[in-house]
């Protein structure tokens, strides 16, 4: 197999030693990221493109290799070639005939060429050419130069030939590392996944730093969603998890802080802390997923109250995303399901927030505040190697269980349409239809005698509302995959 990929656009605008050095850090992040899969692939970068040559042994990993490609910063798409020594129309015919001759079969075809270097025949020369052969010697229908089935790729570069078989749209954006680093503030919900991979997409090596409210269920759960994003858009990047326990600091502002504006003071408590996070990483700004009004303590006026608290800069991809556009992305990137069923920690809650806050009383406010309490959270924050949270998730998951005994109840915490769409067929079982959405307040209303199994396709919502009914004292909770699931 070989592939080769075509940069992103806006690198390609760049100045030469700017260009130079994005291309150079996209061929060591892809060679990084392909190796882990097959140790002999060859990553090569050239000024207009990466080529990438797999041995035999990766053709077992085809899906893994095109998914990697697909989720690498700064790429903008791939072609899988068939490279061969450019010489005759004739041969290129017949090189092409057996890449594309079973694909042509009854359907409309157009051959597109692109070529670059000195030849004696032009891009229309060869594409009239191969067209009028597939027509002759394969069963394709016709030609369609505007609605084709089928498309021909082909490229010229000087006397290399290549004839593309497969093309994979990659995501666009800046490699991994080409940015500074950042400190992302996640929490797990649709707006810091999505901020976080925004960022992330942009080159940005990220850090991410959690700030606990809600217990090991939580932690375990923003863990797993770091970890997937860590994994899937930035491996080629060393990056830290920080978790913060913020228990105390939610405490003092409810003891000390006016109703009105806790919400407030606990985004600039959160800022605070995060930037001595950010320091000690050498990262050059702070991430939220923060968008106008979207709740109290993001109008305007709020959200520049609570950046003056910070010298350093505070970035917010999502600032003027409509909700359903970040759902929509989560969705696209494969999270929507883990930011779908993370608890809610809302820390604080006023029945009446301010939505205008003035420093002034802002500050009052804290004057009340023991700083103290803030410093030990930090004292208390733990920094781990994002590569160390998989093995550390996997050690906290409850077991599965892969039977139903007589006292089990199976509870499919399935969204409603996917409970209608797919019901549960299993003869004799006691099954109940509780949505995740709902789990968590429902729970303590079931009889109390029986065992509760809890059910998803993948195990992520059933293990994350499993653990933080544990946290929660119910001892007769657990999960239930099928044999094979």
């Amino acid at each position: 197999m070989k592939f080769i990929v075509k940069l992103f656009p806006e690198i390609t605008i760049k100045s030469r030693p700017v260009r130079k050095r994005f291309i150079q850090r996209l061929q060591s992040n892809l060679q990084i990221i392909l190796q882990r899969i097959e140790p002999k692939i060859k990553v090569r970068g050239l000024w207009d493109r990466i080529d990438i040559d797999c041995p035999p042994a990766a053709n077992g990993h085809y899906e893994a290799i095109i998914a990697a490609l697909a989720c690498t910063p700064g790429i903008s798409h791939c072609i899988e070639v068939q490279e061969y020594a450019l010489a005759s129309f004739d041969d290129v015919l017949a090189h092409v005939i057996r890449v594309y001759g079973e694909r042509l079969q009854d359907k409309r075809f157009v051959v597109r060429v692109k070529r670059s270097g000195q030849h004696t025949f032009s891009s229309q020369d060869l594409e009239r050419y191969i067209g009028g052969g597939l027509l002759q010697q394969t069963g394709a229908a016709r030609v369609d130069l505007h609605t084709p089935e089928v498309t021909v790729n082909i490229e010229v570069k000087g006397q290399q030939l290549f004839i593309v078989e497969r093309r994979i749209e990659g995501l666009g954006g800046y490699p991994q590392g080409t940015q500074e680093p950042v400190v992302s503030l996640i929490s797990g919900g649709f707006d810091s996944i999505v901020a976080s991979y925004l960022t992330m997409k942009r080159g940005a090596k990220t850090h991410f730093v959690f700030f606990n409210l809600g217990g090991a269920a939580h932690e375990a759960g923003v863990k797993q969603v770091a970890y997937f994003l860590w994994h899937k858009f930035g491996s080629a990047a060393k990056v830290k998890f920080v978790t913060v326990p913020f228990e105390g600091v939610v405490a003092e502002i409810l003891q000390q802080v006016h109703h009105s504006h806790m919400g407030v003071v606990l985004k600039r408590m959160m800022l605070r802390a995060a930037e001595r996070v950010g320091r000690r990483l050498k990262a050059e700004a702070m991430i939220t997923g923060e968008s106008i009004a979207q709740v109290s303590s993001q109008t305007l006026p709020n959200l520049a109250v609570i950046d003056k608290v910070a010298e350093g800069l505070v970035l917010r991809p999502l600032i003027t995303f409509d909700k359903q556009d970040i759902i929509d992305i989560a969705t696209q990137i494969g999270a929507y399901e883990f930011a779908a069923s993370m608890p809610e920690y809302c820390g604080v809650i006023s029945d009446r927030p301010t939505v205008r806050a003035q420093l002034a009383r802002v500050e009052e406010e804290e004057a009340n505040f023991d700083f103290d309490i803030l410093e030990q959270a930090l004292q208390s924050a733990i920094a781990q190697n994002i590569t160390d949270l998989a093995e550390q998730a996997a050690q906290q998951q409850l077991p599965a269980s892969h039977k139903l005994g007589d006292n089990d109840v199976l509870v499919d915490v399935r969204h409603p349409d996917e409970q209608q769409q797919a019901p549960l067929n299993l003869p004799g079982a006691n099954i109940i239809n509780i949505p995740f959405f709902k789990i968590n307040d429902a729970f303590a209303a079931l009889p109390q005698d029986k065992q509760y199994l809890l059910y998803c396709p993948k195990g992520v919502m059933s293990q994350l509302h499993a653990m933080h009914l544990r946290d929660q004292g119910f001892d007769n909770v657990g999960v239930y995959r099928p044999l094979g699931g």
